[in-house]
């Protein structure tokens, strides 16, 4: 699975209970050959994602798209990539807050 197919597969993973009241915008920027830019947007139950950086962002996670999938199928531990810098989060309180919901920890 490459980083496009889990983000752009994210908005029906994503239980509609589970961000109920919830608002938030996310830029995903990914370098690599994995990259390219993508704006997930949650909107009170529901999520949706899109090419490209799309409004203001709550949260920027800039990444390589293959650190990204490592975090995501368990081969690399989240905490430890932020540390070593693998991967860069504008908001880390946004980002936890929706870590798990998103499948990201």
């Amino acid at each position: 699975m490459t980083a496009k197919d889990f983000l752009m597969g994210l908005p029906d993973k994503v239980s509609p209970e589970a961000i109920k009241g919830h608002n938030t915008n996310f830029h995903f920027d990914l370098a690599g050959d994995d990259g390219g830019q993508y704006t997930l947007k949650i909107d009170d139950g529901k999520a949706s994602i899109v090419e490209g950086l799309d409004g203001d962002a709550n949260c920027v996670v800039k990444a390589k798209g293959a650190d990204l999938m490592d975090i995501v199928e368990g081969r690399q531990n989240p905490m430890m990539a932020f540390m070593m810098g693998k991967i860069k989060v504008s908001n880390q309180g946004e980002m936890l807050k929706y870590a798990k919901i998103l499948g990201l920890m």
